[in-house]
């Protein structure tokens, strides 16, 4: 699943660019050296990934709460499906995110939080920006969720979200050091990858939640009286 996280998150970075990638060339640096840009760079996105990591965590923490009434499998068929809907309905995730509670006063905040630190030159604020721009509503934020949920676990759900994040890295790296954006054919490519990638994830949810017996892809589990469960052993 932490390799499916990552990939979800780099595939998904060429998508996104556009929106972070005009944060990720205004980054206050202290100057403009080499070294400032990577060490910023890297800075602005472990902020990201910390953020997501903490996003994954409680939504793990939920997830996990869930499956110990022994709906885990309900749950993870659920979140399959959602991912397999997200990418038949367009901007399924973004509709979605339109009715989180308090959202337009919540990002009001951050953004005029964010305001404050592009006011200072120096590493710590771009390390908050980082960690405040992982707040901010992103469709592909809201389908690593769904895949942090799906783990049914707090700390798998955090490792779930941190490498998604990490997964941004590459490109957002590229885009901080060079200034250059992905040319256009390579982000088209990329963008017809995506889809088939979430949808496959979706079916690989769907089967695990399945108890086919399989192990690693369907392990089969038997749900003990309040909770838990107990891989049967054959």
């Amino acid at each position: 699943m932490i390799i499916a996280a990552f990939l979800l998150g780099f595939m998904g970075s060429f998508h996104c660019v556009g929106m972070c990638g005009p944060i990720a060339l205004a980054l206050p640096l202290p100057n403009n050296t080499g070294q400032a840009r990577l060490l910023g760079s890297l800075l602005y996105n472990l902020g990201r990934a910390t953020t997501y990591a903490a996003i994954g965590l409680l939504l793990g923490t939920i997830g996990g709460g869930v499956a110990w009434w022994g709906w885990q499998q309900a749950l993870s068929i659920s979140m399959g499906i959602l991912l397999i809907l997200s990418v038949l309905i367009p901007n399924l995730n973004i509709r979605l995110g339109k009715y989180l509670p308090f959202k337009g006063s919540f990002v009001a905040t951050i953004q005029q939080q964010l305001g404050v630190l592009f006011q200072q030159h120096n590493y710590s604020a771009l390390l908050g920006i980082g960690i405040l721009n992982g707040l901010l509503p992103c469709g592909l934020v809201y389908m690593g969720a769904i895949g942090a949920v799906a783990t049914t676990s707090p700390w798998g759900g955090a490792l779930f979200m941190f490498f998604f994040g990490l997964g941004t890295l590459p490109t957002m790296l590229f885009l901080s050091l060079t200034g250059a954006w992905v040319t256009a054919p390579v982000r088209r490519k990329i963008r017809k990858i995506l889809p088939v990638f979430t949808v496959l994830l979706g079916i690989l949810f769907v089967i695990r939640g399945m108890n086919l017996g399989v192990p690693y892809l369907s392990p089969a589990i038997n749900w003990a009286v309040g909770g838990g469960s107990i891989p049967v052993c054959h």
